[in-house]
């Protein structure tokens, strides 16, 4: 049986350690080039295949790792939906939802297909980590539809009110209007360094939140370095804000 650390964070909720940031780049130093010095080269993910639910695939997991989806349950997670209230016109388009009250609606609105676990609606709806992580590094796979609307939502300051001012939003949308907050961008903080097309077809993000540094990789390459130290710690949700999309081999590891 593999050693587990006795670091990693069980998946019923408790927080990962934090560990000290990585040095800082020197000046001048090409952006690109100060990322790999400071913090890891993308990793491959793993697939588990001897596992029947998400605690044996953490015990079957590299040393150090967490799994939080890998196709079996959703225990890692809490569900949350929200009410919409209505703005605009066209009721019938999802940018004209806006968050309401929370309501719990267990996990009524993923699906678990196979190895992946899907939604597609015009509302509002998440997967919220039970537990609340600092530095770490987040590698999954995702898929989204055409003109779906998505992200993943990391350090929230409050987990019943996800949105990208309580944290930082790494996007999935690769035709919002704005090129700022498309696909590989931090909402409201950080554009996209590169372009990228992902829909239709399966992609690997990788997110490394270590100290004030936030980098984001979309299939190996880099989209965002950026430094705030606004948000620091809290739950990671995943979600679904219109149009088709998937998640699947979701694993953690603290740093």
């Amino acid at each position: 049986m593999k050693f587990v650390s006795p670091t990693l964070v069980c998946l019923s909720g408790l927080a990962l350690a934090a560990c000290q940031p990585g040095q800082d780049a020197s000046l001048g130093e090409d952006p690109a080039q100060a990322v790999a010095t400071s913090i890891e080269a993308p990793l491959p993910i793993p697939r588990i295949t001897d596992a029947e639910t998400t605690n044996q695939a953490s015990l079957l997991s590299e040393p150090n790792w967490a799994i939080l989806f890998s196709g079996h349950d959703l225990s890692s997670f809490r569900a949350l939906q929200y009410d919409p209230i209505i703005s605009g016109e066209d009721t019938n388009h999802p940018t004209n939802f806006v968050s309401g009250e929370p309501n719990e609606v267990g996990d009524a609105e993923w699906s678990i297909i196979g190895d992946f676990v899907e939604a597609e609606d015009d509302l509002q709806a998440f997967l919220v980590t039970k537990g609340h992580y600092t530095d770490f590094l987040l590698q999954l796979q995702f898929w989204n539809g055409p003109g779906s609307n998505s992200g993943i939502f990391i350090r929230n300051d409050n987990a019943d009110e996800i949105n990208a001012d309580n944290g930082y939003e790494i996007n999935i949308y690769d035709t919002n209007s704005n090129p700022d907050n498309r696909t590989g961008s931090i909402v409201g903080h950080a554009p996209p360094m590169t372009a990228v097309s992902t829909e239709e077809q399966w992609n690997t993000y990788e997110i490394t939140a270590q100290g004030d540094q936030i980098l984001v990789r979309v299939n190996g390459t880099v989209t965002v370095d950026y430094e705030s130290d606004e948000h620091l710690s809290g739950p990671i949700a995943f979600q679904s804000n219109g149009g088709l999309i998937r998640f699947r081999d979701i694993r953690i590891r603290p740093l």
